[in-house]
């Protein structure tokens, strides 16, 4: 091996032990090109899939090309940081129809600020330890084609649900970015799919939001009807939704890649015991006390009265939340 090949293994070694020491699990390394995923992002859309989340449409360009979201950039550093909590009884809580399920994801802090800050951190640890440069930090905040990038940087493949998965664990993760216009050496071991001829994630779906593998409809899934939907959910999908009042994981919990799933990190740990609450002590909280208890969580993002809502259709599936004698 050359000096600068040995140079470059040396580089990568010290930042994924960086990365490791701020809590992430793991880091990849990629170029900007995304054209490979551009024409799934305009079938999407030309399907229709997006439903109401009009910001798909804006800064389309820059989807399409991260060098124009920040001038300069040659290297995306991908990475990923486990959030499932340890022991929350996830089918228990389905079957039960007086308990409310929240995403995994949703029950402790909020990832976006706690992605950032720590991206900072690595991304200054690498300016002032192995070489200064311009770069900007991203998770699930601006127009990026995230996955795909996590994808190419060896961070996993995109599962037939649409979400990334790696063989060490699973798909509960959530992903965050560095764009640095530093010309650091690629990963070059990106993991080959390994969903076969499985399909159970897709046969799960309460809601068939499905249209096919890699296909997902948002206007039909259970995410985005509890979350980003405006306006009422449509009858006709109610039932189907269960005791499910922020998200859902369903895709997630059968699929056989998510039994090598690790902990994640204690910052993601439950709070007010959303992990195990019945219904109507949560459609009991007055604002105040849903501001009070959501501070610092996701699940602010749907906001109260849309909250009450998806509960209200949780009481009804689960026959008005009488408690059983």
């Amino acid at each position: 091996m050359n000096a600068s090949g040995h140079h470059s293994t040396k580089v990568l070694d010290e930042l994924k032990n960086r990365a490791k020491t701020l809590g992430f699990s793991r880091v990849g390394i990629t170029d900007t090109d995304v054209s490979a995923h551009s024409p799934h992002l305009t079938r999407w859309l030309d399907d229709g899939f997006e439903g109401s989340m009009e910001w798909f449409h804006q800064n389309l360009e820059l989807r399409h090309d991260p060098k124009k979201l920040v001038p300069g950039t040659q290297r995306v550093i991908s990475v990923a940081l486990d959030y499932l909590p340890p022991n929350t009884n996830c089918i228990r809580i389905l079957n039960d129809p007086e308990k409310a399920y929240i995403s995994r994801y949703a029950l402790g802090r909020d990832y976006h600020k706690l992605l950032r800050k720590r991206l900072k951190k690595l991304a200054t640890w690498f300016g002032e330890a192995i070489a200064p440069h311009g770069f900007r930090v991203f998770t699930d905040s601006a127009p990026i084609l995230e996955k795909h990038l996590a994808e190419k940087a060896g961070l996993g493949w995109i599962g037939k649900h649409t979400l990334l998965l790696s063989k060490q664990a699973g798909s509960w993760f959530f992903l965050g970015e560095i764009f640095t216009d530093y010309p650091l050496p690629l990963s070059n071991n990106p993991e080959t799919s390994r969903c076969g001829s499985c399909t159970a994630c897709l046969d799960v779906c309460p809601t068939n939001a499905f249209a096919g593998p890699f296909r997902l409809d948002a206007k039909k899934c259970i995410s985005y009807l509890t979350i980003e939907h405006k306006g009422v959910i449509d009858e006709s999908l109610r039932a189907a939704i269960g005791n499910r009042v922020f998200g859902c994981d369903d895709c997630q919990l059968v699929c056989p890649w998510n039994r090598y799933a690790n902990v994640g990190d204690p910052e993601f740990q439950p709070r007010h015991n959303l992990e195990n609450v019945q219904l109507m002590d949560l459609f009991q909280w007055d604002e105040q006390k849903f501001l009070t208890s959501t501070e610092g969580s996701p699940i602010r993002r749907a906001g109260y009265i849309k909250f009450l809502e998806n509960l209200a259709i949780g009481l009804g599936n689960g026959g008005g939340g009488a408690r059983k004698s």
